[in-house]
């Protein structure tokens, strides 16, 4: 569908954060593997959470789905092979993670990934790379290094390497599946480390799981271990946090439109790498406030330009993007190459998306410079949930903006729309 944005004067009330898709994949994933009975109180039921869901209802778990609650009973690692291939749609984190988890499958059998056209171009070489030193054989149907991925059930453990500077999702994959190694794994991470705070979340998860592990930052630059020993997962309840990443694009319309709003489910101390949205709403202009689970901001909808590396929350680039563009002066963001390879190279849909609406923009590697003052227009999507989001926000601001193929938010925030239009009636 098409969708047509026009501007709004005011943006008030009190919402509810949408539950985080990080800690509910991770939380899914880890109650599949635990021994017993898990409740995870608040998951997100979106398109890329349900595509990991019915994955490991593939792999063996049991899931019970209520509204606020969801029932899972675990495998306790005894992964068993589904009949078919599992298709998780457009979900990387799905088809990252679980490639390791359906590696602990018996010897013998095969577990087959696919997805639709998107996720079929994800790189996932150096994943494969790094477990193939795990003893588990792994992949490319098309000798490409990408999906589909054919895994074959035994992870042996040992040690390995990985880059830092690809994509956290390889490192917290073989995190998650290592506690069921027949020997203990031992996973060093060399290079630049980006977003590492996703791998913090997948600890946190982990830890909560009942898994014990070391990590080691050594004198050596760039270069970090962490050492995981045969263990289980234990089943838990668990209460999954609000969505920073879903959130910002609540905070960035408050923070651009007058407004009065309190955004409940976030808290101060989350791990989430996403928060550091807070922190730039409040240098651009606005007025933010933390209480214990909740943030609230004021602004007059006038906001200044500011840089920020992004290397550690590179989801938040069309966000931030978008901002940047209506705010007053010249902006930059860098530390977002691997933003290329998500949905969509974002670092360059961005700066062909925010010229089609008015805006001066020069792309770099690892980033954009933008300056403001945007017309409206229209915009294609490039079937990536961000985008759509991002740039509706900038539509309630400045009006006359259509996006093409918008559907997709229903990949991370299936209830956007009717948020979105509680907070600007």
């Amino acid at each position: 569908m098409d969708l047509q944005v026009e501007k709004i004067d005011k943006i008030s009330g009190s919402i509810k954060a949408p539950a985080s898709k990080s800690y509910s994949h991770r939380a899914f994933i880890a109650a599949a593997l635990a021994e017993g009975q898990s409740i995870l109180r608040d998951p997100l039921y979106s398109e890329d959470t349900l595509a990991t869901l019915e994955a490991c209802e593939q792999l063996g778990a049991l899931f019970q789905r209520y509204p606020d609650k969801c029932i899972v009973q675990g495998t306790a690692g005894y992964i068993r092979t589904p009949e078919n291939i599992i298709d998780v749609k457009n979900s990387g984190t799905s088809v990252r993670v679980l490639s390791s988890v359906a590696a602990i499958a018996p010897r013998a059998n095969y577990t087959i990934f696919t997805g639709d056209e998107s996720l079929r171009k994800r790189p996932m070489q150096d994943l494969m790379d790094a477990l193939k030193n795990l003893g588990v054989e792994i992949h490319s149907s098309q000798s490409n290094g990408t999906p589909p991925i054919i895994v074959k059930g035994g992870f042996d453990g040992g040690e390995t390497d990985i880059k830092g500077n690809v994509s956290s999702q390889f490192i917290s994959s073989i995190l998650m599946a290592s506690p069921y190694s027949k020997r203990p794994v031992t996973l060093n991470v060399k290079g630049t480390f980006v977003s590492k705070p996703y791998v913090n979340m997948t600890l946190d998860v982990m830890s909560k799981f009942g898994i014990e592990f070391e990590y080691d930052t050594t004198n050596i630059p760039e270069y970090s271990s962490y050492y995981i020993e045969p263990q289980t997962y234990e089943c838990v309840d668990y209460t999954i946090e609000g969505d920073y990443s879903s959130a910002s694009y609540i905070l960035a319309a408050a923070a651009m439109i007058p407004s009065n709003i309190t955004i409940k489910n976030l808290y101060k101390e989350s791990m989430q790498g996403d928060k550091i949205i807070v922190d730039i709403i409040q240098k651009m202009g606005a007025k933010v406030e933390i209480d214990e689970g909740e943030v609230h901001i004021e602004s007059d909808g006038n906001l200044k330009s500011f840089d920020i590396n992004l290397e550690n929350a590179p989801d938040l680039l069309p966000t931030v993007a978008v901002l940047m563009a209506q705010a007053e002066g010249t902006s930059k963001i860098t530390g977002v190459e691997h933003a290329r390879f998500k949905e969509t190279d974002r670092v360059h849909n961005c700066a062909i998306e925010l010229k089609n609406v008015g805006v001066d923009v020069e792309e770099l590697r690892d980033g954009l410079i933008i300056k403001g003052n945007p017309t409206g227009g229209h915009v294609d999507s490039h079937m990536d949930h961000r985008m759509v989001m991002a740039f509706y926000v900038l539509g309630l601001k400045i009006g006359h903006i259509t996006i093409k193929d918008a559907a997709c938010y229903d990949i991370s925030f299936p209830n956007f729309l009717e948020v979105m239009n509680k907070i600007t009636e």
